[in-house]
């Protein structure tokens, strides 16, 4: 994936991030949970796209 195309989808995450939290009113705690969540996602497809979540992915704990 190209460069611009990753910094424009973490740009738009980035906005609807910001649109949900400033005008949809809800709770601070749903909203901390919320922002987390964006985070940890947008961290695994970022991992993703750059071919670090490969390896990890295919990691199994059994024998």
């Amino acid at each position: 994936m190209p460069l611009l195309n990753v910094v424009l989808m973490l740009i738009i995450f980035g906005v609807g991030l910001y649109l949900i939290n400033r005008y949809i009113p809800m709770a601070s705690s749903i909203k901390s949970i919320l922002n987390i969540f964006v985070v940890v996602v947008v961290c695994i497809w970022l991992l993703q796209v750059t071919g670090l979540w490969g390896g990890v992915s295919t990691f199994r704990l059994t024998r």
